[in-house]
């Protein structure tokens, strides 16, 4: 542990949270870097901070606290230092294990592509996790935005974020595009145009695996009941395909007295409603038209329907799957529909990068948007909590912002922390204050009788309201 980061002393009366035998070790003055973030960054990160050291004080009385220690990225560390991302600051997040960040500008003109990916690969964050919830009062452009109540599991290190892509008319990209069309598409019809640029999709069984893994561990921490597989394996057969496969390995081999697949519940369900069904009865059920489909197909269904029945005939038989998560898939661009005309039959996705980039987005655009959708970045030992939204310059510095989003991040970390009580003064704080219409520009002009108020104001107020709702 250093004493000093990017010449920035550590505070001297905090500790280092502690990371053993897979849990975290927080102390009562815990030491957690945090990056203000560039153009809004500033205003936010104020704001938010008050609102976290008033929850924290109000909370526990001053028996906790927090220890902040900024540390440098973006533009203010590019003034300081000439370095958009100095070894320093990634040295702090990881000595220090939890810490949280604001919007982070990406440098034009080369040097690092996006500093938030970088921080991702650097620190192996492979989980990106966005929950999506919504709050009274929110002005939303869908008739139930309350029926949006979903947690998203993206993975954070793969796909075509690995950042593996050549130019067009570069020598790298003709060498790629040649090797293709010569070595592994020779003798066929398939080609890459020569005047292609080109990118690579590496998803592996490892970072596949932990993701879900770590979807379906957070479903049964927090006692929910659905995991669904978002892929575009129709297509991607062995890159998003694979994601699917392995996803359901996961859930069958590692968490099998606990889950059950869709596919399963549909076997286990004929049998419950009819127990004398034959198996070629019961995998006519399962794919209806089966008896006009090839005969090899129909005998694998039959061997799938017997298999499912010796495996988990008796653990999972007799209604008692319906108690298990369930675990299904669902096609990508499926998922932006199903979202919005069955929300509530979903509460974890679990989903290759690019696809989860989309995703949640557009389930955050249900219940408020960006302004108020959270994030975190985890792995094992290490956790980034950010605001999802970009830095919008054209509002830096005047203090008219919607702080929501990294406020949103900082009661997601608290309850990383086992801080539940903060979280919870912060969260009912924010939504009492939305509840009494005294908001920032972006929800004011959508709602009737609101008072536009500064980003410093609001969080003034979600302080006065945490009185309130510490007594409900």
């Amino acid at each position: 542990m250093q004493e000093s980061y990017n010449g920035i002393a550590v505070p001297k009366d905090g500790e280092a949270i502690q990371y053993v035998d897979g849990k975290y070790i927080v102390p009562d003055k815990p030491i957690i870097p945090f990056i203000e973030g560039d153009g809004t960054g500033r205003d936010i990160w104020k704001a938010s901070q008050r609102v976290f050291d008033a929850a924290v004080e109000k909370a526990y009385g001053g028996k906790r606290q927090v220890k902040w220690y900024e540390v440098l990225a973006g533009e203010k560390s590019y003034r300081q230092t000439s370095n958009w991302l100095p070894d320093d600051t990634v040295k702090a997040t990881v000595d220090f294990r939890v810490s949280i960040k604001g919007p982070l500008t990406t440098p034009v003109g080369g040097g690092i592509r996006s500093l938030n990916v970088a921080l991702r690969q650097l620190m192996d964050l492979y989980s990106c996790v966005r929950p999506v919830k919504y709050y009274t009062g929110v002005p939303s452009p869908v008739k139930h935005p309350e029926k949006c109540n979903i947690v998203i599991f993206r993975e954070n290190t793969e796909d075509i974020y690995a950042g593996i892509e050549f130019r067009e008319g570069t020598p790298e990209a003709q060498k790629f595009v040649s090797f293709v069309n010569d070595e592994m598409l020779k003798g066929g019809k398939k080609k890459v145009r020569l005047d292609s640029g080109v990118g690579v999709k590496p998803i592996s069984i490892t970072g596949s695996k932990r993701l879900v893994r770590a979807a379906i561990n957070y479903a049964i921490k927090n006692g929910l009941k659905t995991v669904t597989l978002v892929h575009k394996g129709n297509i991607q057969k062995f890159t998003e395909g694979a994601f699917r496969e392995w996803g359901y390995e996961v859930a069958t081999q590692e968490f099998r007295d606990l889950t059950v697949t869709e596919r399963e519940s549909w076997i286990l369900g004929n049998l419950d409603v009819n127990p004398n069904l034959t198996p070629e009865e019961n995998a006519a059920l399962v794919e209806p038209g089966i008896e006009f489909a090839p005969k090899e197909f129909g005998d694998s269904v039959v061997a799938e329907v017997k298999q499912v029945l010796a495996e988990i005939g008796q653990s999972h038989g007799g209604g008692k799957w319906k108690s298990k998560i369930m675990v299904n898939d669902r096609i990508a661009d499926s998922i932006f529909q199903q979202i919005i005309i069955r929300p509530s039959d979903y509460q974890v996705l679990a989903t290759t990068n690019l696809n989860g980039d989309y995703i949640s987005d557009a389930a955050a655009a249900q219940v408020g948007g960006l302004g108020i959708a959270p994030g975190a970045n985890i792995g094992d030992g290490y956790a980034v909590f950010e605001a999802t939204h970009g830095t919008a310059p054209k509002y830096a510095d005047k203090d008219v912002i919607n702080p929501g989003s990294v406020m949103l991040s900082g009661v997601m970390m608290f309850d990383f922390l086992g801080w539940t009580e903060a979280a919870r003064l912060i969260e009912n704080s924010m939504e009492e204050t939305i509840k009494q219409k005294y908001v920032t520009y972006d929800f004011e002009r959508q709602m009737e009788g609101a008072t536009k108020v500064k980003t410093s104001e609001f969080a003034t107020r979600m302080i006065e309201n945490m009185d309130k709702v510490a007594s409900k």
